[in-house]
């Protein structure tokens, strides 16, 4: 086997997914790896797929989205319609994510309120105990 084919154990491990997430992201055509009789080996190119499918993955993108910036880097960026349309889907997404962060620091923000108010009861309470005890 040439130095520069990656089997899918080590796939794996270089890029802590399992064999089973491989194997999807190849049913979905993500992924092609050269099958060589039962094996799967990866390339170069496999590789660099995989890692912008994680990346993806990380951005919180759809598949689908992800298929679509894969074939944008399957023609080199060669189509400017498909520039286009794989920064349109970045834009969208990292407005999603903007708003994702602001909901989420509301709620964090509400959170820490309501934790206040119940370390408040508490001393209250706790402070009436120890005033009627004695």
């Amino acid at each position: 086997m040439p130095e520069h084919y990656l089997t899918i154990r080590q796939m794996c491990d270089a890029y802590d997914v399992t064999p089973r997430t491989l194997r999807f992201y190849e049913a979905k055509e993500l992924l092609s790896p050269i099958r060589q009789g039962t094996r799967r080996l990866y390339t170069r190119r496999e590789r660099a797929r995989l890692k912008l499918v994680l990346r993806g993955k990380r951005f919180g993108f759809s598949l689908e989205d992800i298929r679509q910036l894969l074939d944008l880097y399957d023609t080199s960026g060669q189509n400017l319609a498909q520039i286009e349309r794989a920064h349109e889907l970045a834009k969208e997404r990292l407005g999603d994510m903007i708003r994702q962060r602001d909901e989420l620091t509301v709620a964090i923000d509400d959170l820490r309120q309501q934790m206040e108010w119940g370390a408040e009861v508490m001393a209250s309470l706790t402070s009436k105990s120890t005033t009627a005890a004695e």
